[in-house]
C-alpha cells in the first residue's frame, strides 16, 4: 500500500519475474544477448539510484524480491509472468520451481501464472492441464509469441494450434491471457511481436481477458485501435511507464492516448521487476501528470483513475480481495 496526501493506494503489481539469467544457465550467445538487452532497459530507463551491477540482475534471490516489491515497493499482491525461452537457457529463464515455491510460502501476496507454447501441440495440453490442477488453479498466462524453438521463430495467436489453447483455458477457466506485444528483445524478431493477431481471437474468445503487455508499443496506435473495439483487451504498462522518468511527455501521450481510447478500468500497472523497482515507480506516477498544454485533448490523470490503474483493475481480473478502505465508493465505479 501506498499513501500520499490522505489518499492511499491498494498496488497490484501484474508483472514480475523470477529469473536466472546468469553465464551459469545460458546456452549460447542468445541467452547472454537476452539478459544484456534486458540489463540495457535497466540502466537506460531507471533512475541512477536504482541501478543494479550486472551480476545482481542476472540472478537475483527470492530475499531480494521479497523486498523489493512488498516490503519497500509499496506492493500488496504481484503477478508472475514466466518467459522460459528454452532454447536460450538450460533449466529456462522463468525459475518455475523457485517461484511455485515462494508463490506457497507468501500465498497472500503472489499470484503464480504459467505459459503455454502451441508448438507443443497435444504435450503441452496436457502439460497445461496438469498446471490447472496445481494449487487450485491457474488465473492466468503469459505468452511470448516471439520465443524461438528450434527453427521457429515465433507464432501467431491465429494459428490452428493456438485456438486449441485458448480454447482449453476458456475450459479451464483460465480467463486472463497475458501477451507480450511490445518493444522486441535481443535476438527475438520485432515482427512477432506485432500486435494483430489480437483484433482476431478476442473476438472469438469474447470469455477470455487479453493483457497486452507493454501496450503494443512500438505500435500503440495499431493497439488502441483494436482495443477501442474489443472490450475484453486491456493494455499491460510495464516497459511504458518507466518512461515517466526519461521521456515524460512520450509518456504522457501513451497513457492519454489509453485513456481516449480505451478506458481507465483497462489499464494495469507492472513493474516488470526486477528490470525495474517498483518503488520509484509508484511514487512517480502517483505524482505523475499529464502536463498542462496537453490536457485539452487528453484530460487530467485524477486520483481515481491512478487508483485503478495502480492495482483495482487488476484486483478485479484477478479476483483479489481488496481491504474496503482502499476500495472505491460506488459513485466513482465505472460499470
Amino acid at each position: 500500500m501506498y499513501t500520499k496526501d490522505g489518499t492511499s493506494y491498494f498496488v497490484v503489481d501484474s508483472h514480475v519475474a523470477l529469473w536466472d539469467g546468469s553465464p551459469q544457465n545460458q546456452a549460447n550467445r542468445y541467452g547472454k544477448g537476452f539478459i544484456e538487452c534486458f540489463y540495457d532497459y535497466h540502466r537506460n530507463l531507471s533512475p541512477k539510484e536504482w541501478l543494479w551491477p550486472l551480476d545482481k540482475f542476472e540472478k537475483y534471490s527470492e530475499a531480494d524480491l521479497i523486498h523489493d516489491v512488498f516490503e519497500t515497493g509499496h506492493v500488496d499482491r504481484a503477478i508472475f509472468q514466466p518467459a522460459y525461452l528454452s532454447d536460450f537457457y538450460t533449466t529456462g529463464f522463468h525459475q518455475r520451481e523457485r517461484a511455485l515455491a515462494l508463490t506457497r510460502e507468501h500465498a497472500d501476496k503472489l499470484v503464480l501464472n504459467d505459459a503455454w507454447d502451441p508448438r507443443d501441440r497435444e504435450a503441452g495440453l496436457d502439460r497445461l492441464e496438469e498446471l490447472a490442477a496445481v494449487d487450485g488453479g491457474l488465473k492466468g498466462v503469459k505468452l511470448y509469441t516471439a520465443e524461438w524453438r528450434g527453427d521457429s521463430k515465433g507464432y501467431k495467436l491465429t494459428d490452428e494450434w493456438s485456438y486449441r489453447y485458448l480454447a482449453k483455458c476458456e475450459e479451464l477457466g483460465i480467463r486472463n491471457i497475458h501477451i507480450h506485444k511490445g518493444p522486441t528483445v535481443y535476438p527475438l524478431n520485432r515482427d512477432a511481436f506485432d500486435v494483430a493477431d489480437v483484433d482476431d481471437v478476442a473476438s472469438a474468445f469474447p470469455n477470455l481477458n487479453f493483457v497486452v503487455e507493454h501496450v503494443g508499443l512500438p505500435r500503440l496506435e495499431d493497439f488502441c485501435w483494436i482495443a477501442t473495439q474489443e472490450p475484453n483487451v486491456y493494455g499491460g504498462l510495464a516497459v511504458a511507464i518507466p518512461l515517466m522518468h526519461t521521456r515524460p511527455r512520450y509518456f504522457a501521450q501513451i497513457i492519454g492516448e489509453l485513456l481516449y481510447w480505451l478506458d481507465e478500468d483497462r489499464i494495469l500497472f507492472g513493474s516488470d521487476y526486477a528490470i525495474w523497482h517498483p518503488k520509484w515507480l509508484v511514487e512517480q506516477f502517483v505524482d505523475f501528470q499529464i502536463p498542462e498544454d496537453m490536457r485539452s485533448e487528453y484530460g487530467e490523470l485524477t486520483t481515481t483513475v491512478k487508483r485503478k490503474i495502480l492495482g483495482l483493475n487488476a484486483a478485479r481480473l484477478y479476483d483479489l480481495q481488496v481491504p474496503a478502505e482502499l476500495s472505491l465508493p460506488a459513485a466513482e465505479v465505472v460499470a
